[in-house]
């Protein structure tokens, strides 16, 4: 088998998002010829066709959705090991703080891109559910960077991503049902705890608090035990869990980020991984997606 070369893996990744040569070679900055060119370089590595040409683009093949699944696997490995060498002077603490909802399941790849390539660089994580707390210490110079959650159309920070407040219970429980609704929430000053006590007083639904927790994991339990009903981003929905829509309306938040104006270049490498990651998106966050 040979190898193949870094350069057109790259120029096939590029044709296959665009699934148009014409716009990849304005991407990549090549001549149209010089892309088709690569690819057809890579084709006879391959020993199989990758793309189906065409009047209206290209298509890819079986075969170049398989490469394509492995192909982005091996580039971001390859920048990872180069970045690794490059960034070796890139060093100092970088004091991150955030809710538990991110550090638990969106921020962990982001966090392993960044320490293999800044492996000089130390990384302190510091969760609260409390959003103005952590922009407070941010403030005071306790911390350097905070991914947090903020009521959306306000002011502040870098808007990463805009999502939808969800009420959520188990499976196996029907606690919604109940005259006086049990609520599970976050201790005070938790906006999600906000939100669910005055969204219910206005629309004059009984509800008392069943359970508290100063952890998401400690919520998502009590929600499982059918223990009460509580509310969360959409995006961190669990499968296990279901939406009540006949509940009040929630307003919308977006994941914003903060960071400070101070910063050392290690928090700066930090800030750049986290706004140009996949997983945010100035999207907004619906059941629809």
């Amino acid at each position: 088998m040979r190898d193949l070369p870094i350069n057109l893996l790259r120029t096939f990744m590029v044709v296959a998002e665009t699934l148009n040569l014409t716009e990849a070679a304005k991407q990549l900055h090549k001549a149209p010829s010089t892309v088709s060119m690569q690819l057809n370089r890579l084709e006879g590595l391959i020993t199989n066709p990758l793309m189906e040409r065409g009047q209206h683009g290209v298509r890819l093949t079986a075969a170049g959705v398989q490469l394509r699944a492995h192909a982005q696997q091996l580039l971001n490995l390859h920048d990872q090991i180069v970045g690794s060498f490059q960034n070796i002077e890139i060093s100092g603490v970088v004091r991150l703080g955030t809710h538990d909802q991110y550090a638990s399941r969106t921020l962990a790849p982001i966090l392993q891109d960044f320490i293999l390539s800044y492996p000089e660089a130390e990384l302190e994580a510091f969760c609260d559910y409390r959003p103005d707390y952590l922009v407070d210490l941010l403030e005071k110079g306790k911390l350097d960077i905070a991914l947090v959650e903020m009521l959306a159309d306000t002011e502040g920070g870098i808007r990463l991503r805009r999502d939808e407040l969800v009420w959520v219970g188990s499976k196996d429980h029907f606690v919604h049902t109940q005259a006086v609704l049990p609520l599970v929430v976050f201790a005070e000053g938790c906006k999600h705890r906000q939100f669910a006590c005055e969204a219910l007083t206005k629309a004059k639904i009984p509800y008392r608090i069943a359970f508290t927790s100063q952890s998401r994991s400690g919520v998502i339990a009590a929600v499982r035990a059918g223990i009460g009903v509580a509310i969360i981003p959409y995006h961190t929905l669990e499968e296990d869990l279901v939406i009540y829509d006949n509940l009040p309306n929630l307003p919308d938040m977006e994941v914003t980020l903060f960071t400070s104006e101070k910063a050392n270049e290690a928090t700066l490498r930090l800030e750049k991984i986290i706004v140009e990651n996949n997983v945010f998106n100035p999207q907004a966050i619906t059941r629809n997606d």
